[in-house]
């Protein structure tokens, strides 16, 4: 089963990102010379196929957000406790991403094969559980066990994440509050943990700490969100593609949610009765009544107030050297979505 081989919204952030990418470009140099040294201390068998999954992934937004959460300053940012935590999240990304290639049956992943297609999927569920296990040994080696239990506790809710999305395939479920606990588990957890611990890490206080987590929790939303504005609008042509890829496998985004609620009753229910007995037709019908009712905007609020509540949690520690920096990320997240085609404006 083919998949988009990077996502739309990361194809659209890319370039607007250079300027918060700049200032932490040592660290992140750091951190890829760190994970390749780490390869070396896995057994012979499974070097091959780690190096393989280090040399295909993506902006290290996860270890970037540690790094700014913990800035001191351009000069003092790439401490090596930094970039060992940075590396532990991104193991933990990168497994998760290898275990849900496997459930999705994608075949590529940022233009080239998933482990899964390369290895086989069940070689690949070994390379994830080989990184999930390297992250916790390199996060046991803390001077204090709240990074181990922090990041266990955060990799158990990712999979418990993916599990529920993966088991309500085929039942439909199109309430928001199942739509956000799960971009809450599969994507802001990391986001929360990665801001959390950077701060905590570079020595901040307990105070900031919680609200740097509450910061990645809400830009993490907020960051889903917009991967499900993209994906069905940066390109109009995308538009029933996407829609029948997330109908395919039970996926139902924010704007069909907001879809489902504002039919009436009797069209809602045809349209989940043809869903169910797989009738691909139904892509057309969503696709066309996306049009019908102001879904871009009322995404845009929900994104927005995610944002919002993202600056306002770290705002009361203005005068802390990683908030200005935090603050900007918000700004350039924010700032994508003038990049949409005027028309799904």
């Amino acid at each position: 089963m083919p998949t988009r081989s990077q996502s739309e919204a990361d194809k659209v952030a890319a370039s607007g990102f250079a300027e918060v990418y700049e200032p932490v470009k040592p660290y992140l140099e750091e951190l890829d010379v760190f994970l390749q040294s780490q390869v070396a201390l896995l057994e012979p068998e499974i070097q091959e196929h780690v190096r393989y999954v280090f040399g295909h992934s993506g902006k290290r937004l996860r270890p970037m957000l540690v790094a700014y959460s913990g800035w001191q300053g351009p000069a003092a940012n790439s401490t090596a406790e930094l970039v060992r935590l940075g590396s532990i999240i991104e193991l933990v990304h990168l497994a998760t991403l290898v275990h849900d290639d496997i459930l999705d049956e994608a075949d590529t992943r940022h233009r080239q094969e998933t482990a899964a297609k390369k290895f086989g999927p069940a070689a690949a569920v070994l390379i994830g559980d080989v990184l999930f296990s390297h992250a916790l040994k390199l996060a046991a080696e803390f001077p204090t066990t709240e990074v181990c239990r922090v990041v266990a506790q955060a990799t158990a809710r990712v999979c418990a994440g993916e599990i529920a999305q993966t088991y309500q395939r085929g039942e439909v479920n199109y309430s928001r509050d199942f739509y956000y606990r799960v971009i809450q588990l599969k994507t802001a957890e990391l986001f929360e943990v990665a801001c959390a611990l950077g701060a905590k890490v570079a020595g901040y206080s307990d105070a900031f700490s919680e609200a740097a987590g509450a910061f990645g929790r809400h830009l993490g939303i907020a960051y889903q969100i917009f991967d499900d504005l993209v994906d069905l609008y940066a390109e109009e042509s995308m538009i029933g593609k996407t829609l029948g890829t997330d109908l395919e496998k039970g996926k139902f985004t924010l704007p069909l949610l907001l879809l489902l609620e504002k039919v009436e009753p009797a069209e809602r229910d045809d349209l989940l009765a043809r869903f169910r007995s797989g009738d691909t037709s139904v892509v057309d019908d969503f696709t066309r009544r996306l049009h019908d009712f102001p879904i871009f905007e009322e995404v845009v609020g929900v994104f927005e107030a995610e944002l919002a509540k993202a600056t306002d949690a770290v705002a009361p520690f203005s005068e802390l050297a990683p908030v200005s920096e935090m603050q900007k990320i918000a700004g350039l997240v924010r700032a994508q979505l003038s990049r949409l085609p005027a028309a799904a404006q």
